[in-house]
């Protein structure tokens, strides 16, 4: 056996066995909430956008705020891209291409990624790069838990940047850290009445993670699968354009789904780019599933079942019939800790303290949200994993 395969061996027996031993793993964390310490790095500010604007007028307040911390993010892309094509001809052919592929985006988000690009001064074609990269680079655990009254809760943290860049010096992905800047919270409004509230990235038009007061909770995963979003991007490029951009869907969904059973039936019927995870709570009991998405039709359904005694529904990146992969296995540990904290207990700060036990928490979380439908809640918080701290 060649030495350059024993290192391979070696790294990957390592980076199996380091996620289920202390410090890299712990006992499932208590008293976390309200946030302090070193996993929290602060709140999020929040932002309205006016739906009864002009789209490519709606973000003008927020970018004018956060040009600095965008154009910070695009020119890390930019610098990763030149790594791997020192030529520059990558990021030229971003900057030629993809400006020709707004104008078949659909309607209101080709026009606000124009208004983006204007306000920002950056390049039409690296705005467009942003808002497709998600449909094939995120991470994530989504958890929508009832407790024993009947109220319903919804958790996720958000976890990008896997890949993209590993800063040896501070041990952190480059990508994740440039984005934390960026997280927002939004308050989408309609006739100057909230429409739906979300956690998101500035300079971003789709939607990750979202709520819709008294009606439904919605959070979107990747799922991993060789027909992935990458198949479906270029599909798109090619012409074929029958399928939805996933967090155009979900964002579609938050404004105009009018009950938990009218979002399920988007979601779960919808043709999409990429495979997905659909995590969905509502407001009455029962009402929490994971929608296992491909790209032309829903493969499966698992619902809040309390009769089986199924409280919870919980997705990382992985189907729920499966193993998880074995370099990722967050699910063992947040269901542990679910399971601990009991249905009896279970509240926006226990999830918190759930979304905050190692390796849930992670170098890629940028941000943890919770949500409660019935009170129409929103909060977040951004997030670090001090070390040592897993990778993924």
């Amino acid at each position: 056996m060649s030495l350059c395969v024993l290192i391979i061996v070696a790294a990957l027996f390592s980076a199996t066995t380091t996620q289920f031993i202390p410090p890299y793993t712990e006992d499932c964390r208590v008293d976390m909430y309200p946030p302090t310490g070193p996993t929290f790095r602060g709140a999020v500010r929040w932002y309205t956008v006016d739906l009864d604007s002009p789209p490519s007028d709606r973000w003008t307040a927020l970018i004018t705020d956060k040009k600095t911390d965008l154009v910070n993010v695009i020119q890390a892309i930019r610098d990763l891209a030149n790594a791997f094509v020192p030529s520059g001809r990558l990021i030229e052919l971003v900057d030629i291409t993809l400006p020709l592929m707004v104008d078949t985006l659909p309607n209101p988000f080709s026009e606000e990624i124009k208004g983006i690009a204007a306000v920002s001064g950056i390049p039409l074609g690296e705005v467009v790069l942003f808002n497709i990269f998600y449909e094939v680079f995120t991470v994530c655990t989504s958890v929508v838990a009832e407790d024993d009254e009947g109220n319903l809760f919804h958790g996720r943290n958000l976890d990008f940047g896997l890949f993209m860049g590993w800063d040896v010096k501070n041990k952190s992905w480059i990508i994740s850290e440039k984005l934390k800047p960026l997280v927002v919270n939004l308050e989408f409004k309609r006739n100057n009445q909230t429409l739906f509230k979300s956690t998101n990235f500035a300079g971003y038009v789709g939607m990750l993670t979202g709520i819709k007061p008294n009606m439904f909770s919605l959070t979107m995963n990747e799922r991993f699968s060789l027909d992935g979003g990458y198949i479906g991007i270029l599909e798109w490029i090619l012409g074929k354009r029958d399928g939805m951009w996933m967090s155009f869907l979900t964002r579609s969904v938050l404004e105009n789904a009018n009950s938990y059973e009218e979002a399920k039936t988007l979601l779960a019927r919808t043709k999409l780019l990429a495979p997905a995870y659909f995590i969905l709570g509502g407001n009455q009991t029962g009402q929490g599933c994971i929608i296992t998405r491909s790209r032309l039709l829903s493969i499966d359904v698992l619902e809040i079942d309390l009769k089986m005694g199924r409280w919870y529904v919980l997705e990382t990146n992985y189907d729920n019939w499966k193993e998880p992969f074995f370099l990722d296995d967050r699910r063992s540990t947040a269901i542990k800790c679910m399971n601990q904290t009991t249905q009896t207990n279970i509240s926006l700060k226990t999830m918190y303290d759930i979304l905050s036990t190692k390796p849930v928490l992670n170098k890629l979380t940028t941000y943890t949200t919770l949500m409660q439908v019935s009170e129409g809640k929103l909060e977040s918080y951004i997030r670090d994993c001090p070390n040592p701290c897993m990778p993924w």
